[in-house]
């Protein structure tokens, strides 16, 4: 980062002399900025592109890169080395390893017998897959041809998956004969068949053995095929050749509310990735990079883009708490795991397990930890520093599968401020709005982009007039982009988020962000986890909080203290109307707390998509709630 900044003063502006002036020159030079990642990412293209961006201003449908023609997967395969590029555990302890030499010949062999299948240019490759080295391999041999890669992971259920890849109706479905779950074989076959057959579109199902060399395929009703039998015949590798907009990702929405969105992204997206990698993380050659992740996350493509730099990338299959609470971080120092990506949820549950891994480690490689998914406590950030490691670069981050990134993340040249993001990311013009309208800074408001980003959707997948794209973020402030999350920009100009917007409590006419209350209710040990919501109420809004106990049952004595503590420290008109013990939180498969799930079944609105959730039987628990019901 500060030799970037050097570059810049130098060759463009040497009034850039430190982050806010960076980043500042690059939201007010995109097309300036945006050359020049290209250019220290070592972006490979066969035609070079002639402009950089057509409008920065028109959101959605500026071009970016236009004239250029490059492949994705070759970006991804630029070393061929002996260096290990993928080591895969589970949680097992089970590791393999693949080296980049061994990466290009499998991806050569599997695009090879894909083309085989009929696969090309902008078809749909679907993967129901566990975090493995072979469905690194899947994606590369996808998008080397210029298909378009979609996967989902394995543990959501079959409803889940047929409402995304019913959409988008793929061509070939690559799958895993199983995973492992808290020591169990789980099997994925039946449940691959039954996908199969409910998508007219899918021809082809690729089987990867994974608990067996070999799984037994006679039970499949459609043409399904070996991973192995793909890959045995070397091949040489041929990327496409396509223009910067052509698709590579279709991701997804969480769909908890309605049908997820499909969201089309393109190369932007490993620009954009690089960026983040080389810039906000420092990340090198020599550096080991984890993120612990299911395939049905953007985190995974996140952490594959790692590929580009040549560093060492560890995917994790399995349960984080098993055998053992510290099972990840016994990782990290097996492997000298130097960049260490996990979900703010997983920190808040180690401290809970009582795990203190600076006694239990030898964690010196480790740099830099990532947390993700749900704003970080100011309580985590104390336990980072105390019991894990007191010289590390803790990097809340926050961006979304929407733009396959983040809009404000970390930063190895400035400090780390206890419940704050460090800063905004180069080359987003991220701002807090009010409602208004009017951009403010030390307030609360909406989060918002102001120009446009190259890694933003190209398209929605069925949304022929652009509506739905529309609707997902222009509506609110037509040609802004509004992200949902509700936002502050620091004295510090880090920023801190409280929350989505939806989720946002409202009693009296005053927003709050429930990241508001859960620190409150986090400084309460005889509470393991809450979910609070604002119903709807005699034309105002009631803050309701839901918690789940440890151990016993919720005492009238807490419920005063809680509603004492947020009282003085927040405000008199967000202490609960009511607070009630839950068995149980929702979340969805990547740990993010559903607010919104639990507030539409108080109010009897219809939860569709429940599959989304790695718990929706406790979503039962909030029907009916006699002192909630009009």
């Amino acid at each position: 980062m500060a030799a970037f900044q050097q570059r810049i003063q130098q060759k463009f502006d040497s009034a850039v002399r430190d982050y806010e002036a960076l980043h500042r020159w690059s939201v007010e030079h995109l097309d300036q900025f945006w050359a020049e990642i290209w250019e220290i990412a070592g972006i490979r293209a066969s035609v070079p592109f002639t402009q950089v961006i057509d409008d920065p201003k028109r959101m959605p449908g500026a071009k970016w890169f236009n004239g250029a023609r490059l492949n994705f997967a070759e970006n991804l395969l630029r070393f061929s080395d002996d260096r290990v590029a993928l080591i895969s555990a589970n949680e097992s302890g089970v590791r393999s390893r693949l080296t980049y030499g061994q990466l290009q010949l499998q991806v050569g062999a599997l695009a090879a017998g894909m083309r085989s299948l009929g696969i090309g240019p902008s078809s749909r490759v679907a993967g129901f897959v566990p975090n493995i080295s072979e469905t690194v391999i899947a994606m590369l041999a996808a998008t080397s041809i210029g298909a378009v890669w979609s996967s989902s992971s394995p543990d959501f259920g079959i409803d889940a998956v047929l409402d995304r890849f019913n959409q988008i109706q793929p061509e070939i479905l690559v799958t895993a004969d199983a995973y492992w779950f808290k020591g169990k074989e789980i099997d994925c076959l039946a449940r691959a068949n039954e996908i199969a057959n409910r998508i007219d579109s899918i021809k082809t199902i690729v089987v990867i053995g994974y608990a067996s060399s070999k799984p037994d395929l006679s039970g499949f009703s459609k043409s399904a095929r070996h991973f192995s039998d793909l890959t045995e015949k070397p091949a040489a590798l041929e990327f496409a050749q396509l223009p910067f907009d052509h698709p590579v990702y279709i991701m997804y929405s969480s769909g908890t509310t309605g049908l997820p969105k499909c969201m089309v992204q393109g190369p932007g997206v490993l620009l954009n990735h690089l960026k983040e990698l080389i810039l906000h993380t420092d990340l090198r050659r020599d550096d080991t990079i984890f993120y612990f992740t299911t395939c049905g996350w953007m985190m995974w493509n996140w952490l594959v883009s790692s590929l580009a730099i040549g560093s060492r990338i560890v995917l994790f299959d399995g349960n984080p708490f098993h055998p053992d609470p510290a099972v990840l971080l016994e990782l990290a120092e097996k492997e000298s795991i130097s960049i260490f990506g996990t979900s703010a949820k997983y920190l808040s549950a180690l401290e809970g397990a009582g795990v203190i891994p600076r006694d239990r480690f030898n964690l010196s490689s480790l740099r830099t930890i990532l947390s993700t998914g749900s704003p970080l406590s100011r309580e985590s950030y104390q336990y980072v520093y105390q019991k894990i490691k007191s010289d590390v670069q803790l990097s809340s981050i926050s961006g979304g599968t929407d733009l396959n990134g983040c809009f404000a993340l970390g930063n190895p040249m400035l400090p780390v401020f206890e419940g704050e993001l460090q800063s905004r990311g180069l080359g987003m013009a991220v701002e807090v709005w009010d409602d208004s309208g009017k951009s403010v800074c030390r307030e609360k408001g909406e989060l918002v982009c102001t120009r446009a980003f190259p890694s933003m959707p190209l398209f929605f997948w069925n949304d022929a007039d652009g509506q739905k794209y529309h609707r997902a973020y222009f509506d609110m402030f037509p040609g802004i982009w509004r992200h949902g999350d509700f936002a502050e920009i620091t004295e510090h100009n880090g920023m801190v988020i409280y929350g989505r917007s939806d989720a946002t409590l409202n009693p009296g006419g005053v927003r709050i962000g429930t990241a508001d209350l859960y620190r409150v209710i986090e400084t309460f040990p005889e509470i393991e986890d809450s979910v609070v919501i604002g119903q709807e109420w005699e034309n105002d809004q009631r803050v309701i909080l839901f918690v789940k106990m440890k151990n016993g049952t919720l005492s009238e004595d807490i419920k005063k203290q809680i509603s004492k503590k947020i009282r003085d420290t927040i405000s008199p008109r967000h202490v609960p109307a009511f607070i009630f013990q839950t068995p149980d939180v929702p979340y969805t498969r990547n740990l993010k707390k559903v607010e919104l799930a639990v507030k539409r079944t108080v109010q009897n609105e219809p939860v569709t998509n429940r599959d989304a959730l790695v718990n929706p039987e406790c979503l039962e628990y909030f029907k009916n709630i006699p002192e909630l019901q009009k």
